[in-house]
This record gives structure tokens, sequence and C-alpha cells, in this order.
């Protein structure tokens, strides 16, 4: 199902470039796409223990959230697709 703000996502998706790839992330990206408000500080200390500075974590995280956000937002858009 389009929208008119397909064009937007797309320049959105393509302005925020290809995430961090990182063996730490695996966890934390997945706790935030699943239960973002349960990050922690501790969340965050044990990606920059792993190596990771805070331009990397940052990116990372708008990277998972908007990803996050689009999924559900697709998922959306496909039952209003099917009604």
């Amino acid at each position: 199902m389009a929208t008119r703000y397909d064009a937007l996502i797309d320049l959105l998706v393509k302005a925020n470039g290809t995430a961090p790839k990182h063996a730490a992330f695996g966890e934390y990206l997945e706790k935030l796409k699943l239960h973002a408000y349960r990050i922690t500080d501790e969340d965050v200390a044990a990606l920059k223990a792993a190596g990771l500075d805070d331009d990397t974590i940052f990116h990372a995280t708008t990277d998972g959230a908007m990803n996050a956000g689009l999924e559900r937002w697709r998922a959306g858009l496909a039952v209003l697709g099917d009604e």
C-alpha cells in the first residue's frame, strides 16, 4: 500500500546510511526493537566496554529505532490493505 510519505521515508533511510556492525550490538538492538523503554545506562556502558564510541552507539540506536518504527508502520499498512 503506497502512502504520501513513501518518498520521505526513502530519503530518511538513505540519509541515515548504513548501520554500524559489531557483535556487541546483537542483544542491544533486539532489546531496542522489542522493549526500547528497558534500555539502561548499563546497556550503553556494555557497548562502550566492547570498544564502541558514542557516535557509533548513537548511529546504531537511531538506525535500530527507525527500523523498528518502520517495521511497525509497514505492518499497520499491511493490515489496512487487507481490509
